[in-house]
């Protein structure tokens, strides 16, 4: 497994089975442009098959704030340690950075606790007409 910080060698064709579950996923061409209009990212890469197979995103002002809006790691590669590989590289990556924020299912708030993180309040709104992304 390689992790990547940048989209060097990465095609649309390498991000195949993500978005597991969404009514509406974002085509393969649509996650590249979502991983190459992020301020970081981190990608993992599974060497023997040359696919990615997790990846984590931020956007930020490059300032005092930064957003974590996606970790996803395919199902076939879970629990073994790449989400957590993944969360670890990009906090890291924001280590200068004052609040990182991101927002995540109850159950998942236990996980990001052993990063350090705290459970805050917050609001969202969603437009799912647009969750595969912009044509």
């Amino acid at each position: 497994m390689i992790y990547k910080n940048n989209l060097e060698g990465i095609s649309h064709e390498m991000l195949e089975g993500f978005f597991i579950d969404w009514p509406n996923p974002p085509s393969t061409e649509t996650h590249l442009n979502i991983l190459n209009n992020s301020n970081k990212i981190v990608i993992a890469i599974d060497t023997t098959t040359n696919k990615a197979v997790g990846f984590i995103t931020a956007i930020s002002d490059g300032v005092i704030s930064a957003y974590i809006p996606l970790l996803e790691v395919l199902p076939a590669y879970k629990n073994k340690g790449i989400g957590k590989e993944l969360v670890q590289r990009m906090l890291q990556e924001l280590d200068d950075i004052y609040m990182i924020d991101l927002c995540c299912d109850e159950n998942l708030i236990p996980y990001y606790k052993k990063f350090g993180m705290m459970t805050a309040t917050g609001m969202v709104k969603r437009n799912y007409t647009m969750q595969s992304g912009k044509i």
